[in-house]
């Protein structure tokens, strides 16, 4: 059975003082080192020393970035590079999360690059890919994933891809309050599996943590992870808040310790 990842991305959101007293209050009440879970919280980038600090090298949270240029250094004015977030303590990143492509116009050939520079450092990128309402309404769910996933990793060997965590998060679902229905997620995560498959190999897409992401609450986890093609969540609002956090990190922790 794949680890399960659950990843806390706060955005725009928190302060460093603010996100200290965060991660502090997380640690201590979320369970400890817990076998086939893996928690990582995604601070802004003024944020992550200071929940650096926080984090203890025995602490069940891991650091995150939500973002990264794909140039070690350089006259790139505004961005922070893989190094810099290494030597924060940042094991994960978020790479071409949807409000990136939507907001900041950014294209699959710049988040190929983005993905390459952080294996490069020994980060493990968490891929963001998914479809518009229009989209799924017109039929064309699988193409859309199927392509974005082909673009972000072409090139790739099958050794880099298996580094890398896949996120599903339908556009539609974000920041609205309606998730997609458990039925839906497994549909595209299927569908993530057999472009894995194609683009590498059987194996590598066997083994590939397929995340979901898209309005996930202390509500709807449990059903999101009662199937075996979903591997954890990325949460957006929910993971801002310690109670809902414990919660959901509860649930999932219960669900594989019984084998779910």
């Amino acid at each position: 059975m794949r680890t399960a990842l659950i990843v806390g991305n706060w955005k725009m959101n928190k302060t460093a003082s603010e996100a200290a007293a965060f991660a502090r209050e997380l640690s201590q009440r979320l369970p400890g080192t817990s076998t086939g879970v893996e928690f990582v919280i995604a601070p802004p980038f003024t944020a992550l020393e200071s929940v650096h600090r926080v984090l203890s090298p025995g602490s069940p949270i891991q650091l995150g970035a939500q973002d990264m240029f794909w140039e070690d250094h350089g006259a790139y004015t505004g961005e922070v590079s893989a190094p810099m977030l290494k030597d924060l303590g940042c094991r994960y990143v978020i790479l071409g999360h949807s409000e990136r492509r939507t907001l900041f116009g950014e294209q699959s050939d710049s988040i190929q690059k983005k993905i390459r520079a952080a294996l490069k450092h020994g980060l493990r990128p968490i891929l963001c890919i998914g479809e518009s309402l229009a989209q799924r309404d017109n039929g064309s769910t699988d193409d859309v994933l199927t392509q974005q996933l082909r673009e972000s990793l072409s090139g790739f060997t099958g050794d880099a891809i298996a580094g890398v965590t896949v996120a599903y998060e339908p556009i539609w679902a974000i920041g609205t309050g309606k998730s997609a229905t458990t039925e839906q997620a497994v549909a595209a995560h299927r569908t993530i599996r057999r472009a894995l498959a194609a683009t590498a190999s059987a194996a590598i897409a066997s083994g590939t943590r397929i995340l979901y992401g898209g309005s996930v609450t202390p509500q709807n986890i449990e059903s999101l992870l009662s199937s075996d093609q979903i591997d954890g969540a990325l949460i957006g609002g929910a993971c801002l808040h310690v109670e809902s956090f414990v919660t959901i990190a509860a649930v999932v922790s219960a669900a594989r310790s019984i084998g779910v």
